[in-house]
């Protein structure tokens, strides 16, 4: 629960909440516009903690599996491995190994990042004040840097592939010759193409942010609440829970989708 009986104001309690930990090259710990060399600790603690989680159950799973009667966690994990590799048999068009699993760790990866803001907002980050950790975001998807991070890991899968399927011959005239396949609309056919292909990853981590980011507001206004906060919560949680689970279905299925076009060679 929210306690604003010191000198925090509903603003700055806002603003506390919306504020990551910084470490800078420049200026150290929490230092305002240190420079482009900044690390949001928080971020890159849970999102890379969450990663190795998923890493080490699965691997866990995998290796303890049973062809009798499997445990619920066995079941559960193969129900979503199911789930994702049926997605990618109708969806991804080419031939490449690798897609499955990518869409695989970008679905429970993304959907553990997004989980954490199911947690009490004052939960964790009270504990960190307890300690001398003044500040601590937990919802990795709730930072632009994260989200965009892996949009533009999957903008380079979709370069690399475009190349590699295409070559850079055949890359250059899907930019040069379409939509209109004649030499003296390249310059409108360059800038058409360009301007689809760069919004492919700035929508892709915009998408994701500003989700999870808004959802993650909606619990910080609603601890300011008080004693009408907790029902509140709950009823937000379970309606929340929709927008976690769609948000990391959307990114995968659009990676998919948009590495299916770059194994496409018209």
């Amino acid at each position: 629960m929210a306690d604003h009986s010191g000198a925090q104001t509903s603003s700055e309690y806002i603003q506390h909440h919306l504020t990551n930990l910084t470490w800078s090259v420049d200026g150290g710990w929490n230092v305002h516009d240190a420079g482009f060399w900044t690390f949001h600790v928080d971020s890159l603690f849970f999102s890379i903690g969450l990663g190795v989680l998923f890493l080490w159950l699965f691997r866990s799973v995998a290796k303890n599996a049973t062809t009798g009667v499997p445990g619920k966690l066995q079941c559960f994990i193969e129900i979503v491995v199911d789930f994702v590799d049926q997605n990618v048999k109708d969806t991804f068009h080419g031939k490449n190994a690798m897609i499955a699993p990518l869409a695989l760790t970008i679905f429970v990866w993304v959907f553990l990042m997004n989980l954490m803001d199911l947690l009490p907002v004052d939960l964790l980050p009270h504990a960190a004040q307890a300690v001398g950790i003044p500040y601590l975001k937990v919802v990795p998807t709730t930072d632009l840097n994260v989200t965009l991070g892996m949009s533009l890991s999957v903008f380079a899968l979709i370069i690399f592939y475009s190349i590699k399927v295409k070559g850079v011959g055949g890359f250059v005239k899907e930019l040069t010759m379409q939509p209109f396949n004649h030499p003296v609309f390249i310059p409108v056919n360059l800038v058409l193409e360009l301007v689809t292909l760069l919004a492919k990853p700035v929508s892709l981590g915009l998408r994701l942010f500003g989700n999870l980011y808004a959802g993650e507001l909606i619990f910080i206004l609603i601890a300011l609440l008080g004693m009408w906060q907790l029902p509140l919560h709950f009823v937000w949680a379970i309606f929340h829970i929709l927008i976690i689970v769609l948000q990391a279905f959307i990114f995968m299925m659009l990676t998919i989708v948009y590495l299916s076009m770059a194994h496409e060679d018209h």
